[in-house]
């Protein structure tokens, strides 16, 4: 990079990045673990001392100041965010009167936002995400937040896949190289085994982490494009934000919007979409197995996150008991054991699709 653009580079990281962290979802497939009350994105997970939406922070401070980080999650999660990220401005935590899903939420925070920085770079990323190759991360989003920051571009993430997974939905590009911002073909569903593989084999699909940088006129109007009702309702809300009216009008018209994700609303009829396809060691950690996978594991294949927990003779299972005082495990070959506040887990890691309809009510 020449000095004169690493100038207005910097410029542009200084004045006018925004990072938005969207912090609603209770992920259910970590229960006992993740529950309603306390979901997964508010958890130590791999027990490493902090929780998934403080590793996300940490994750972008090279890119932003935190007076610039904002939330957008549940009113019941509002408490957690403000003991968890006290660095973030009280006025930054945005809550939803009511899960509308991925598109309404966006279309809040940037509304938000372009109220009183209108100029503004922002980048929108899940809370609950794991990304180990943080120096190769970082140089994505500084180049997606630098061609998005002119053009009518949104540009989102890539991550290139080692296996055939069937949990993540998928990007299609055509002979995209890592590093490169390249057009987005089509956005792809979670696939089925098969398909998966054929994926894996073509080498021109990515999984798609979900992270989307755009500047806030661009997502002002590829909304008013694409989803034109929730444009309508966000630009009702207008005259309310920033003002003692703001939470009253937020809960009346909020709920008016449609409950769309984000990819559906805008990211599948767009022709401005475009991708960075990165080797992230990235992982949504969805599911225990995807847990076991990124923790440390012993020579027997045994993940456990924890104090005092004994295994013998146990292989390839994934024990999570951080507050439970001393525990002995015996025999157990591919299973689960997870605990928290009298809630027991004990399920067969092949089976760990069943865990919703496990754990739910009766």
């Amino acid at each position: 990079m020449c000095r004169g653009t690493a100038h207005l580079y910097f410029m542009l990281m200084d004045n006018s990045t925004h990072v938005v962290i969207i912090a609603g979802g209770i992920g259910s497939r970590l229960w006992p673990a993740s529950t309603p009350e306390t979901p997964k994105q508010f958890i130590d997970v791999l027990g490493v001392g902090k929780s998934l939406i403080q590793l996300t922070v940490d994750r972008f401070r090279p890119l932003c100041d935190p007076s610039r980080f904002w939330v957008v999650t549940s009113s019941g999660y509002t408490d957690l965010v403000r003991e968890q990220l006290p660095e973030i401005p009280e006025e930054n935590i945005l809550a939803e009167p009511e899960a509308r899903n991925t598109a309404p939420c966006i279309a809040y925070s940037c509304w938000k936002i372009a109220s009183s920085h209108p100029d503004a770079n922002i980048v929108f990323t899940p809370a609950d995400a794991l990304v180990l190759n943080r120096d190769v991360f970082t140089g994505v989003i500084k180049s997606a937040l630098e061609f998005s920051a002119s053009r009518e571009a949104v540009v989102t993430v890539g991550v290139m896949p080692t296996r055939p997974e069937t949990g993540y939905g998928y990007i299609q590009v055509s002979g995209a190289g890592t590093g490169k911002v390249t057009k987005v073909i089509s956005f792809r569903e979670k696939p089925d085994l098969a398909t998966a593989k054929a994926y894996l084999a073509d080498g021109n699909y990515l999984w798609n982490a979900g992270i989307f940088v755009w500047n806030a006129r661009t997502v002002v109007s590829q909304f008013r494009k694409y989803s034109p009702g929730i444009a309508a309702v966000m630009d009702r809300l207008a005259p309310h934000l920033d003002t003692p009216g703001e939470n009253a009008a937020l809960k009346e018209l909020f709920p008016q919007c449609e409950k769309i994700s984000i990819d559906y609303a805008v990211m599948e009829k767009s022709p401005d979409i475009y991708v960075i396809p990165a080797e992230l060691e990235w992982s949504d950690l969805g599911s225990w197995s995807s847990v076991k996978s990124h923790a440390s594991q012993d020579a027997d294949g045994n993940s456990v996150v924890g104090g005092d927990i004994r295994l013998f003779n146990c292989r390839n299972s994934m024990v999570h008991l951080p507050a439970v005082r001393k525990a002995v495990i015996e025999g157990l070959d591919g299973y689960i054991v997870a605990e928290k506040g009298g809630a027991l887990l004990i399920c067969r890691l092949a089976d760990e699709q069943n865990i919703k309809e496990y754990s739910a009510d009766k």
